[in-house]
C-alpha cells in the first residue's frame, strides 16, 4: 500500500500540490474560526429557570418551586434537577446528560415550562437564565466616577439603563449583569387613622397607585383635514405624581380624596444591590459580562472592549471604566506559550 501511494505521488505531482494547497488553506481558515480561550469548559449542560414571588422562602418552595421541578421530571435527557429558594426568588437547575444541545435542552424546558405556567400562583414571574455555561463570566469592570459628582444610585441608573443594553448589543454577548449600587423607590407610608377617617379600604390605595403608573391611547380625531392621535400621559415621574393620585370623594363636601390626604409620599432608602468592594476602589457599581455557549471567547472580548470605546465619550464627564478581570489576558498568555512550545 505505501509503494502505491509513492507511486500515485511520483506520477500525480500537480494534484498532490493542490492537494496540500488545499489543506494549508483549510488549515488556516480553522485556525481563524477556531473557539479560544484558555480554560476547558467541563461544566454540564443546564438550564436556569428564575421565579420570582415577593413572599417568604416556605411558600415560595410548596407553591412554585416544587411545582416546577415535578413537570420537569419527564422531559427528556434530564439527569437531575436541583432548586434554591431565597426570599422572593428561586432558581431551578435543570441539568441534562452529557452531548446535550444547548438550545435543543432550552426549548425542552421552555416546552414544558409553558404547561406549568398557567397553574401557578398569580404574580409568580418566571424566565430563563441566559444562554451561557459556567465559564460564560468572561469580562468584568466598574464604573467610578472620579469627579465625586455621581452617587452610587445614579451610577447604577447609568449601568441599568445605557451601558447595559449598549454591551448586550454586542454579538455572543448573553448578558450584561450589575452588581453593586442602589435602586431607587418611592414609599407610600398609610396613615391607617386618615384611611378610616375617609372610609376608604387599603386595597382601593394599592390599586389606585398600581394602575395610574401606565399610559392610555385613546384612539384619533379628525379636525379641518387631519387626523390627531389622544393619549393620555399617566406615568408616574416622581412624588408629586403619586401625591394627586384620586382615591375617590368625600361623601359630605364632594371633594377629590388623593393619596396625600392619607399618606405620606417620599423618596426611601434605595435598595442596596450587592454592593461589594472592589480591588481596592470601595462600593462601585460593576458590570459582568456573559457570552453565550460555544462562541469565541477572545473575539468577543476584544468587541466589548470595542464598544466600551465608543461609549467612553457619551458617559458623564468624570465616569470611566476599570477593568477588574479580563480573561483576554491569561488567553494570550496560554497561545504565546503553545507557540514557543511548538517552535
Amino acid at each position: 500500500m505505501i509503494a502505491k501511494i509513492i507511486s500515485f505521488s511520483a506520477h500525480n505531482k500537480f494534484l498532490v500540490i493542490l492537494l496540500a494547497l488545499a489543506a494549508i488553506i483549510g488549515s488556516f481558515y480553522a485556525i481563524q474560526k477556531m473557539p479560544l480561550d484558555a480554560l476547558p469548559d467541563l461544566s454540564d449542560t443546564q438550564v436556569i429557570i428564575v421565579a420570582k414571588w415577593n413572599q417568604p422562602p416556605g411558600v415560595l418552595e410548596d407553591q412554585v418551586a416544587y411545582p416546577i421541578v415535578a413537570a420537569l421530571l419527564g422531559a427528556p435527557r434530564v439527569r437531575a434537577i436541583r432548586a434554591t429558594t431565597e426570599f422572593g426568588i428561586s432558581l431551578v437547575y435543570v441539568v441534562f446528560q452529557n452531548g446535550t444541545n444547548l438550545y435543543w435542552a432550552r426549548s425542552r424546558v421552555l416546552e414544558y415550562l409553558s404547561k406549568i405556567i398557567p397553574s401557578l400562583p398569580k404574580g409568580v414571574k418566571t424566565a430563563m437564565g441566559p444562554d451561557a455555561t459556567s465559564l460564560g463570566w468572561v469580562y468584568q469592570y466598574a464604573l467610578v466616577d472620579d469627579s465625586k459628582k455621581l452617587n452610587l444610585s445614579q451610577l447604577r441608573a447609568l449601568q441599568d439603563w445605557h451601558i447595559r443594553y449598549q454591551l448586550q448589543s454586542v454579538p455572543g454577548v448573553a448578558e450584561v449583569a450589575a452588581i453593586g449600587g442602589y435602586q431607587k423607590e418611592y414609599q407610600v407610608k398609610i396613615n391607617p387613622r386618615k384611611l378610616w377617617g375617609y372610609h376608604i379600604p387599603l386595597t382601593r390605595v394599592l390599586k389606585a397607585v398600581s394602575k395610574s403608573n401606565s399610559e392610555a391611547g385613546g384612539g384619533t380625531i379628525e379636525f379641518s383635514g387631519r387626523e390627531f392621535m389622544v393619549l393620555g400621559k399617566g406615568y408616574l415621574k416622581g412624588i408629586k405624581d403619586i401625591e394627586e393620585i384620586p382615591l375617590g370623594r368625600d361623601a359630605k363636601t364632594g371633594t377629590p380624596i388623593l393619596v396625600k390626604d392619607v399618606a405620606q409620599v417620599a423618596l426611601g432608602p434605595a435598595r442596596r444591590r450587592g454592593v461589594g468592594e472592589l480591588n481596592g476602589l470601595g462600593d462601585a457599581v460593576s458590570g459582568i459580562v456573559i457570552i453565550r455557549s460555544g462562541e469565541n471567547t477572545l473575539n468577543i472580548i476584544n468587541r466589548v472592549k470595542e464598544k466600551i470605546k465608543e461609549i467612553l465619550p457619551s458617559l458623564p464627564p468624570g465616569v470611566r471604566f476599570v477593568p477588574t478581570y479580563d480573561r483576554s489576558e491569561l488567553i494570550s498568555r496560554s497561545i504565546r506559550t503553545l507557540k514557543e512550545t511548538l517552535f
